[in-house]
């Protein structure tokens, strides 16, 4: 199992990760590096843990927000496809009324063409 060395607050830590992974750990490990120091200039000295916790904390709020919004998305997705289903329907059920209406003007026709060519 492959094992990268990541930096995190000035702490170096060895992780496993799967196979081909490597790249990807390293590029997660940056954001929760640049993440870390940027909470850790705007609150100042704390411990590393805590650091870490509070880091995570905000990295979490981010992503429970990113989820929430996701799931708004879906639903109006959802909805707007149900919307267009309605709406194909309604215009294949007014489709078929034209063509009835077309059908019986075209017999009418027909019929109008008939009596004036027996006249």
């Amino acid at each position: 199992m492959p094992q990268v060395n990541v930096s995190i607050a000035g702490r170096s830590y060895l992780i496993a990760c799967g196979e081909g992974e490597e790249a990807h750990l390293g590029e997660l490990a940056a954001a929760l590096d640049a993440r870390a120091q940027q909470l850790g200039t705007s609150i100042g000295q704390v411990s590393d843990a805590r650091l870490l916790v509070m880091t995570g904390l905000v990295m979490s709020d981010e992503l429970s927000a990113a989820q929430t919004k996701l799931g708004e998305r879906d639903a109006e997705i959802a909805r707007l496809r149900a919307e267009l289903a309605s709406a194909a329907e309604s215009l294949e059920k007014a489709e078929e009324r034209l063509a009835e209406v077309l059908d019986g003007a075209a017999a009418r026709i027909e019929s109008i063409a008939a009596r004036l060519a027996a006249a």
